[in-house]
């Protein structure tokens, strides 16, 4: 998870700049290629999902790997915006897409207690790695230059995911499990009913999580794409806006691991309308922002909101949902987180040289985290329903046996 750095928008991020000087393009037209590519990338996620399931977590990770870096040392020899956004599809989807979903499917049907804690030690472990990223490629850009540096990650990625196909993932074992039973009593849940996407699809608390988390993506990333500029209007250099990507992943850590943890005991809507809220707070007080304490809460904010929402996500499918068809769950759910963060950047964008300023573009994205908000708590838990054969009615929503603690169980 930590190596999808590269393909993820902080990592980009620090190109940006320099791609713009050296390749002689606006600020709008590359911002137009991530968006293309980003979305292009978000295509390719269910079919990776479904490789998952099909073949296996190891064999998919060593194909998404090697695809990664190839697309990587693309990225070094571009000239123009037609390869750069070439780029940019295979870094996100192999990148920011595949290797975060084979990451979390790997442990999710594996494990069958405390589901949701593992998790969060999973994305905060990851997401520490992420961080790393870009200071260490604003260190090495100044050094040998962004073309280089993308060269770099690229053997970077292959060569330490090559040793985790090998030996690290020998003992991952799918357990057809839903997540209700792994509680601190320690008893072992009852297999789960597959659920094919079909049925999945027509819960409403699906698409409130599905909401939930392309929202936060889109906005993270817009904000995340243009940091060093949005920080730079509040008077940070560009080296302290590299660096406010540090409090934003060590915050996004431990909220990971208490957001992971709390999806084994609460309700996930409940847990998704806060961080939706935290996003809504973070961009609020952007504007308030400058070098210094106001810069370090902002960061703290925005990274504890972003990984919150991702953490619940992830334990909550295969809570609901079991791990019979996690990949391609997961798949589909990715295609959509991703597709929204291609439309983040050029809204961000669009919205500064319409008004010559970042403020109004992050006031209307904290508007829209606090609508989804109060979306998400409208969404109808699913209706329990039994490990037996028996159909539910056509217009019931179901799951896994128990509704999640907090939330009353419906009769079916």
């Amino acid at each position: 998870m930590a190596l999808s750095g590269p393909g993820q928008t902080a990592g980009i991020s620090v190109f940006v700049d320099h791609m713009i000087t050296d390749l002689d393009v606006g600020r709008s037209a590359v911002s137009l290629a991530y968006m293309v590519g980003t979305l292009g990338g978000a295509l390719a996620l269910p079919w990776i999902g479904r490789a998952v399931d099909r073949f296996g977590v190891r064999r998919v990770l060593a194909f998404v790997a090697a695809g990664f870096g190839a697309f990587l040392v693309g990225l070094a020899c571009v000239q123009e915006v037609v390869g750069l956004t070439v780029g940019f599809v295979g870094a996100r989807a192999l990148g920011q897409g595949g290797m975060t979903l084979i990451a979390t499917t790997a442990v999710a049907i594996s494990v069958t207690r405390n589901r949701g804690a593992l998790l969060g030690i999973t994305s905060s472990v990851g997401a520490a790695g992420i961080s790393l990223f870009p200071l260490l490629a604003e260190r090495l850009i100044a050094l040998v230059g962004w073309r280089y540096t993308f060269a770099a990650e690229a053997a970077l990625v292959w060569i330490v995911v090559v040793p985790i196909v090998v030996w690290g993932l020998r003992g991952v074992v799918r357990v057809e499990t839903a997540g209700e039973g792994s509680g601190a009593d320690g008893s072992t849940p009852p297999p789960a009913p597959q659920w094919p996407l079909r049925a999945i699809a027509r819960t409403s608390v699906f698409w409130a999580m599905a909401a939930a988390v392309a929202c936060s993506g889109l906005v993270s990333t817009a904000v995340f794409f243009h940091q060093i500029s949005v920080l730079g209007e509040q008077g940070l250099t560009a080296t302290q806006a590299a660096a406010n990507f540090l409090p934003q992943t060590v915050a996004g850590l431990g909220a990971a691991l208490l957001f992971g943890a709390a999806a084994d005991r609460y309700s996930p809507k409940l847990l998704l309308s806060a961080a939706m809220a935290m996003h809504a707070l973070a961009l609020v007080l952007l504007p308030l922002v400058g070098p210094g304490p106001s810069a370090l809460a902002y960061g703290i904010a925005l990274g504890s909101a972003a990984s919150g929402a991702r953490a619940v996500e992830s334990a909550a499918l295969p809570y609901y949902f079991g791990t019979a068809n996690l990949g391609s769950l997961r798949g589909l759910t990715q295609s959509i987180v991703v597709a929204s963060t291609a439309v983040g950047p050029i809204l961000l964008s669009l919205a500064y040289q319409w008004a010559g300023s970042y403020r109004p573009g992050i006031l209307g994205l904290a508007l829209l985290c606090a609508l989804v908000a109060g979306a998400v708590l409208f969404a109808r838990p699913p209706r329990p329903r039994s490990h037996h054969a028996t159909p539910a009615p056509a217009d019931s929503e179901s799951a896994p046996n128990t509704g999640w603690p907090g939330e009353p169980p419906t009769r079916a």
